[in-house]
Protein backbone atom coordinates (compact mmCIF):
# COMPACT_ATOMS: atom_id res chain seq x y z
CA UNK A 1 0.00 0.00 0.00
CA UNK A 2 1.18 3.82 -0.69
CA UNK A 3 2.61 5.44 2.56
CA UNK A 4 -0.09 7.97 3.78
CA UNK A 5 1.10 11.29 5.69
CA UNK A 6 -2.14 11.41 8.31
CA UNK A 7 -3.57 14.69 8.84
CA UNK A 8 -5.34 15.57 11.83
CA UNK A 9 -5.52 19.03 12.31
CA UNK A 10 -7.61 21.41 10.30
CA UNK A 11 -4.53 24.12 10.55
CA UNK A 12 -2.21 21.48 8.86
CA UNK A 13 -1.15 23.54 5.54
CA UNK A 14 -2.05 21.09 2.94
CA UNK A 15 -5.63 21.39 4.57
CA UNK A 16 -5.32 25.62 3.78
CA UNK A 17 -4.52 24.99 0.59
CA UNK A 18 -7.27 22.82 -0.21
CA UNK A 19 -9.64 25.12 0.92
CA UNK A 20 -7.84 28.44 -1.24
CA UNK A 21 -8.61 26.23 -3.54
CA UNK A 22 -11.60 25.76 -3.30
CA UNK A 23 -12.54 28.88 -2.67
CA UNK A 24 -10.54 31.23 -4.87
CA UNK A 25 -10.30 31.27 -8.59
CA UNK A 26 -6.83 33.57 -8.24
CA UNK A 27 -5.21 30.89 -5.88
CA UNK A 28 -6.21 28.10 -8.27
CA UNK A 29 -4.62 30.27 -11.55
CA UNK A 30 -1.72 30.87 -9.43
CA UNK A 31 -0.87 27.25 -8.34
CA UNK A 32 -2.24 25.63 -11.55
CA UNK A 33 -4.51 23.18 -9.38
CA UNK A 34 -8.08 22.80 -8.96
CA UNK A 35 -9.71 20.30 -6.81
CA UNK A 36 -12.21 17.27 -7.40
CA UNK A 37 -14.12 15.60 -4.70
CA UNK A 38 -15.91 12.57 -5.11
CA UNK A 39 -15.02 8.64 -6.17
CA UNK A 40 -16.99 9.32 -9.60
CA UNK A 41 -15.16 12.24 -10.56
CA UNK A 42 -11.71 11.70 -9.40
CA UNK A 43 -11.65 8.22 -11.32
CA UNK A 44 -13.04 9.55 -14.46
CA UNK A 45 -10.29 12.21 -14.23
CA UNK A 46 -7.96 9.69 -13.69
CA UNK A 47 -8.78 7.75 -16.66
CA UNK A 48 -8.97 10.23 -18.99
CA UNK A 49 -5.02 10.89 -17.86
CA UNK A 50 -5.20 13.25 -15.22
CA UNK A 51 -2.37 12.51 -12.73
CA UNK A 52 -3.60 13.50 -9.47
CA UNK A 53 -1.01 15.93 -7.45
CA UNK A 54 -2.62 14.77 -3.99
CA UNK A 55 -4.57 12.35 -2.89
CA UNK A 56 -6.75 13.45 -0.06
CA UNK A 57 -8.85 10.26 1.67
CA UNK A 58 -10.65 10.12 5.16
CA UNK A 59 -9.77 7.59 7.75
CA UNK A 60 -13.62 6.11 7.62
CA UNK A 61 -12.96 5.96 3.44
CA UNK A 62 -9.36 4.48 3.61
CA UNK A 63 -10.35 1.54 6.16
CA UNK A 64 -13.27 0.24 4.30
CA UNK A 65 -11.67 1.11 0.89
CA UNK A 66 -8.25 0.37 0.98
CA UNK A 67 -8.28 -1.14 -3.08
CA UNK A 68 -9.16 2.92 -4.13
CA UNK A 69 -5.62 3.52 -3.07
CA UNK A 70 -4.54 1.46 -6.33
CA UNK A 71 -6.52 3.57 -8.64
CA UNK A 72 -4.80 6.45 -7.61
CA UNK A 73 -0.93 4.89 -7.83
CA UNK A 74 0.66 7.62 -9.91
CA UNK A 75 -0.37 10.59 -6.97
CA UNK A 76 2.42 12.54 -6.20
CA UNK A 77 1.36 12.37 -2.11
CA UNK A 78 -1.26 10.63 -0.39
CA UNK A 79 -2.67 11.90 2.71
CA UNK A 80 -5.20 10.54 5.11
CA UNK A 81 -7.60 13.04 6.86
CA UNK A 82 -9.63 12.65 10.30
CA UNK A 83 -12.70 12.42 9.79
CA UNK A 84 -13.39 15.78 11.07
CA UNK A 85 -10.51 17.35 8.73
CA UNK A 86 -11.98 16.24 5.95
CA UNK A 87 -15.31 17.53 6.54
CA UNK A 88 -13.11 20.69 6.36
CA UNK A 89 -11.68 20.54 3.18
CA UNK A 90 -14.82 19.17 1.25
CA UNK A 91 -17.49 21.28 -0.78
CA UNK A 92 -19.98 18.68 -0.37
CA UNK A 93 -22.62 18.15 1.79
CA UNK A 94 -22.67 14.63 2.40
CA UNK A 95 -18.59 13.57 2.14
CA UNK A 96 -17.96 10.73 0.02
CA UNK A 97 -14.07 10.63 2.02
CA UNK A 98 -11.62 11.30 -1.27
CA UNK A 99 -10.50 14.36 -2.83
CA UNK A 100 -7.91 14.75 -5.29
CA UNK A 101 -5.59 18.25 -6.25
CA UNK A 102 -5.02 17.99 -10.10
CA UNK A 103 -3.08 20.44 -12.38
CA UNK A 104 -5.15 22.70 -14.33
CA UNK A 105 -4.24 21.28 -18.50
CA UNK A 106 -2.78 23.54 -20.84
CA UNK A 107 -5.04 24.24 -24.32
CA UNK A 108 -3.84 27.17 -25.52
CA UNK A 109 -3.51 26.56 -29.73
CA UNK A 110 -5.21 23.65 -29.30
CA UNK A 111 -8.40 25.14 -32.03
CA UNK A 112 -8.98 23.61 -35.11
CA UNK A 113 -9.89 25.84 -37.88
CA UNK A 114 -12.01 23.61 -39.52
CA UNK A 115 -13.80 22.84 -36.08
CA UNK A 116 -16.76 24.25 -34.81
CA UNK A 117 -17.30 26.03 -31.44
CA UNK A 118 -19.11 27.30 -28.53
CA UNK A 119 -17.93 30.60 -26.67
CA UNK A 120 -19.27 31.40 -23.72
CA UNK A 121 -19.16 35.36 -22.88
CA UNK A 122 -19.51 36.69 -18.94
CA UNK A 123 -21.83 33.27 -17.78
CA UNK A 124 -21.88 33.52 -14.49
CA UNK A 125 -23.74 30.58 -13.32
CA UNK A 126 -21.48 27.67 -12.90
CA UNK A 127 -24.67 24.98 -13.27
CA UNK A 128 -25.03 26.67 -16.91
CA UNK A 129 -21.17 26.43 -17.66
CA UNK A 130 -21.55 23.04 -16.59
CA UNK A 131 -24.76 22.31 -18.34
CA UNK A 132 -23.85 23.56 -21.67
CA UNK A 133 -20.07 21.71 -21.42
CA UNK A 134 -22.33 18.29 -20.84
CA UNK A 135 -24.35 19.15 -24.10
CA UNK A 136 -21.16 20.36 -26.00
CA UNK A 137 -19.48 17.10 -25.68
CA UNK A 138 -22.54 14.77 -26.07
CA UNK A 139 -22.79 16.20 -29.95
CA UNK A 140 -18.57 16.61 -30.38
CA UNK A 141 -18.37 19.86 -30.49
CA UNK A 142 -14.79 20.57 -31.00
CA UNK A 143 -14.21 22.89 -27.63
CA UNK A 144 -15.42 26.02 -25.54
CA UNK A 145 -13.74 29.32 -25.17
CA UNK A 146 -14.12 31.39 -22.28
CA UNK A 147 -14.02 34.79 -21.59
CA UNK A 148 -15.03 36.47 -18.38
CA UNK A 149 -17.47 34.94 -15.94
CA UNK A 150 -17.19 31.90 -13.81
CA UNK A 151 -14.15 29.59 -12.99
CA UNK A 152 -14.63 26.37 -15.26
CA UNK A 153 -12.53 24.65 -12.22
CA UNK A 154 -14.33 25.24 -10.18
CA UNK A 155 -15.45 22.51 -7.87
CA UNK A 156 -19.32 23.93 -9.02
CA UNK A 157 -18.62 24.39 -12.27
CA UNK A 158 -16.48 20.60 -12.64
CA UNK A 159 -19.67 18.50 -10.95
CA UNK A 160 -22.08 20.46 -12.76
CA UNK A 161 -20.38 19.42 -15.95
CA UNK A 162 -19.88 15.74 -14.75
CA UNK A 163 -16.21 16.02 -16.22
CA UNK A 164 -17.01 17.51 -19.54
CA UNK A 165 -15.00 20.24 -18.75
CA UNK A 166 -12.36 17.81 -18.14
CA UNK A 167 -12.51 16.06 -21.66
CA UNK A 168 -13.11 18.80 -24.05
CA UNK A 169 -10.40 21.35 -24.60
CA UNK A 170 -11.31 24.89 -22.53
CA UNK A 171 -9.69 27.81 -24.14
CA UNK A 172 -10.00 31.35 -22.00
CA UNK A 173 -9.74 34.18 -23.10
CA UNK A 174 -9.04 37.75 -22.36
CA UNK A 175 -10.15 38.52 -26.12
CA UNK A 176 -12.40 36.27 -27.95
CA UNK A 177 -12.16 37.88 -30.89
CA UNK A 178 -8.85 38.39 -31.66
CA UNK A 179 -8.75 34.07 -31.27
CA UNK A 180 -11.07 34.40 -33.76
CA UNK A 181 -9.22 36.81 -36.10
CA UNK A 182 -6.15 34.38 -35.43
CA UNK A 183 -7.79 30.79 -36.62
CA UNK A 184 -9.86 32.82 -39.36
CA UNK A 185 -13.35 31.68 -37.68
CA UNK A 186 -16.85 32.45 -38.74
CA UNK A 187 -18.90 33.97 -35.66
CA UNK A 188 -22.18 34.01 -35.19
CA UNK A 189 -23.81 35.90 -31.91
CA UNK A 190 -26.92 34.75 -30.49
CA UNK A 191 -29.58 37.71 -29.41
CA UNK A 192 -32.89 37.81 -28.96
CA UNK A 193 -33.93 41.14 -31.55
CA UNK A 194 -36.97 40.02 -34.26
CA UNK A 195 -34.55 41.26 -36.82
CA UNK A 196 -31.48 38.55 -36.24
CA UNK A 197 -31.60 35.74 -38.63
CA UNK A 198 -33.38 32.45 -37.56
CA UNK A 199 -31.47 29.81 -36.37
CA UNK A 200 -33.28 27.69 -38.77
CA UNK A 201 -32.31 29.38 -41.74
CA UNK A 202 -28.55 29.31 -41.20
CA UNK A 203 -26.24 26.33 -42.50
CA UNK A 204 -23.55 26.51 -40.05
CA UNK A 205 -20.17 25.63 -42.00
CA UNK A 206 -17.16 24.31 -40.24
CA UNK A 207 -14.56 27.04 -39.32
CA UNK A 208 -17.72 28.69 -37.25
CA UNK A 209 -18.22 29.31 -33.86
CA UNK A 210 -20.81 30.55 -31.75
CA UNK A 211 -21.00 33.31 -28.86
CA UNK A 212 -23.76 32.58 -26.09
CA UNK A 213 -23.64 35.57 -23.86
CA UNK A 214 -24.33 36.20 -20.15
CA UNK A 215 -27.65 35.28 -18.60
CA UNK A 216 -28.62 38.56 -17.59
CA UNK A 217 -27.61 40.88 -20.39
CA UNK A 218 -26.71 38.78 -23.24
CA UNK A 219 -23.93 39.17 -25.81
CA UNK A 220 -22.04 42.67 -25.53
CA UNK A 221 -22.17 45.38 -28.23
CA UNK A 222 -18.72 44.52 -28.99
CA UNK A 223 -19.91 41.14 -30.08
CA UNK A 224 -22.62 42.00 -31.92
CA UNK A 225 -20.59 44.73 -33.60
CA UNK A 226 -17.86 42.49 -34.40
CA UNK A 227 -19.47 38.92 -35.35
CA UNK A 228 -20.31 37.99 -38.89
CA UNK A 229 -23.88 37.03 -38.68
CA UNK A 230 -26.60 37.81 -35.43
CA UNK A 231 -29.29 34.97 -35.30
CA UNK A 232 -31.52 34.45 -33.03
CA UNK A 233 -34.13 30.84 -32.15
CA UNK A 234 -37.59 31.66 -32.84
CA UNK A 235 -39.86 31.51 -30.52
CA UNK A 236 -43.88 31.87 -30.02
CA UNK A 237 -44.98 32.02 -26.44
CA UNK A 238 -44.65 34.40 -24.04
CA UNK A 239 -41.31 34.00 -23.23
CA UNK A 240 -38.74 37.01 -23.83
CA UNK A 241 -35.48 34.69 -23.79
CA UNK A 242 -34.24 31.36 -22.62
CA UNK A 243 -32.07 30.01 -20.42
CA UNK A 244 -28.30 30.14 -20.90
CA UNK A 245 -28.01 26.26 -20.82
CA UNK A 246 -31.22 25.80 -22.39
CA UNK A 247 -30.86 28.17 -25.42
CA UNK A 248 -26.85 26.69 -26.23
CA UNK A 249 -28.60 23.20 -26.18
CA UNK A 250 -30.52 24.09 -29.13
CA UNK A 251 -27.91 25.39 -30.45
CA UNK A 252 -25.48 23.33 -30.51
CA UNK A 253 -28.60 20.62 -32.00
CA UNK A 254 -28.60 23.17 -35.19
CA UNK A 255 -24.43 23.41 -35.88
CA UNK A 256 -23.94 19.98 -34.76
CA UNK A 257 -27.27 18.03 -37.17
Amino acid sequence: MNRFTKITSRENSNVKEVILLQKSAKTRKEKGLFVLEGLRLCLDAVENGFVPDKVFLSSIQLHKNPEIVDKFSKAREFYETSDGVFEKISDTVNPQGILCTFKIPEHNDNIKTNGKYIALENIQDPSNLGAISRTAEAFNVDGIIIQGGCDPYSSKSLRASMGALLRLPVIETDDMFELFRKYSLTTYASVVTKDATPINNIKFKDGCVIIIGNEANGVSDNAICSSDCLFTIPMTGKAESLNAAVAASIIIWEICK
